[in-house]
């Protein structure tokens, strides 16, 4: 199965993955993959990226409560970058109080939670708007990956 941060790498961008400590090891897809984060939230600026992509799993629910990830991530939306959430990564988005007048889609279990944050929960593959791209669950991935690639405009050849 692809994986954002491997596809965004294979179609020529520079990825970085920020994490709450620089060199943590952070684990995915059930412990199946395994990646070192470069930078801490601390170190990171925002608008230094054309794109944030905010994994699903557990990991929303490490950093949702964090300040500085909120504070990222309202700075990110405040100047347009992009902003991929997939399966609970739409919790990092409405704990950063953005999702007002925002159609969005996650986890099933998590709508209730965007509807308190002003959004409109779909049930969609993917959803984009405005800078936003939203999906649902793993089996998702590849159309996730696809609308992150096709808003950022770069493919490998």
């Amino acid at each position: 199965m692809k994986n954002p941060y491997d596809e965004m790498v294979r179609n020529g961008h520079d990825a970085v993955i920020i994490g709450l400590t620089a060199g943590e090891e952070l684990k995915g897809k059930k412990g199946t993959i395994s990646y070192m984060s470069h930078l801490s939230i601390d170190e990171a600026k925002a608008t230094d990226y054309a794109a944030v992509i905010i994994p699903g799993g557990s990991s929303p629910g490490k950093l949702m409560n964090n300040e500085k990830v909120k504070q990222f991530v309202k700075e990110a939306d405040a100047a347009g970058i992009t902003l991929s959430a997939i399966c609970h990564g739409p919790q990092v988005l409405a704990a950063a109080g953005i999702l007002e007048g925002r159609t969005l889609t996650g986890y099933a279990g998590i709508a209730e939670e965007v509807k308190k944050a002003g959004g409109t929960f779909v049930d969609q593959e993917v959803v984009v708007d405005r800078n936003l791209i939203t999906s649902r669950k793993p089996e998702d991935e590849p159309a996730f990956i696809g609308a992150t690639i096709d808003k950022l405009g770069v493919y490998a050849w």
